[in-house]
């Protein structure tokens, strides 16, 4: 019972720690101290200790000999392969939703598109762009697959969180409707070849960190 108890807190510790990592609270570098995360947490230094693993196992986090437990970071070659790694599962999972995608479901995902050309910030928009992503790609129903890429949507949020804090202005999303347009007359492939497209654009900014230094991020914004 005691090692459930543990086991739950250790999943809640390395989600809140996830969400400061992917909302770029905690900046790539930044050290995780495990005594500040226990008092914090009111917890012992075991399930801290799990809830660091499963921060390294999702890549947000990387352990140093002699320097500890940092934020991951992050350069265009990370970048790069989460982008071409969503570009050939979501072309899969589009393919197998495709057939399965009804009018209501499209009328949703368009819906979504509307709100993400009006989006104030970064986090609504990505929130609505996850959300269309979701719609044309759940139907696949193949539960693995579409865990992977929510695991690889956070991967993209946290890079995007990180380059675009302030200054934000949204996208129009030609990507999108080329993509419903195709979907809806019935041009599977060609909705799929704009996808794999889309998930692979990459923006750049600098951007300026905590400590006043200038650093150049890169994001998938799509």
């Amino acid at each position: 019972m005691t090692t459930n108890k543990a086991d739950t807190l250790a999943i809640r510790i390395s989600r809140v720690l996830a969400e400061r990592i992917i909302s770029g609270a905690l900046e790539p570098g930044a050290r995780l101290r495990q005594d500040h995360v226990a008092a914090e947490f009111g917890a012992s230094h075991v399930p801290v200790r799990e809830a660091f693993q499963r921060l390294e196992a999702q890549g947000l986090a990387i352990s140093e000999p002699r320097r500890g437990v940092r934020v991951a970071a992050f350069d265009l070659r990370e970048v790069r392969e989460v982008a071409e790694m969503r570009a050939a599962l979501e072309a899969l999972a589009l393919r197998h939703a495709a057939p399965h995608l009804t009018r209501a479901i499209l009328d949703q995902a368009e819906e979504a598109t509307r709100a993400g050309e009006k989006s104030p910030d970064v986090r609504a928009w990505e929130e609505v762009n996850r959300r269309f992503h979701r719609l044309i790609l759940t139907p696949c129903a193949m539960p693995r697959l579409l865990a992977s890429i929510d695991d690889l949507h956070a991967a993209s949020a946290r890079f995007l969180f990180s380059a675009w804090r302030a200054e934000w202005e949204a996208p129009t999303e030609h990507d999108h409707h080329a993509i419903l347009a195709a979907l809806r007359g019935g041009q599977t492939e060609a909705a799929v070849t704009i996808l794999a497209r889309h998930v692979q654009w990459i923006g750049r900014r600098p951007v300026t960190t905590a400590s006043g230094a200038t650093r150049e991020a890169f994001a998938i914004v799509g």
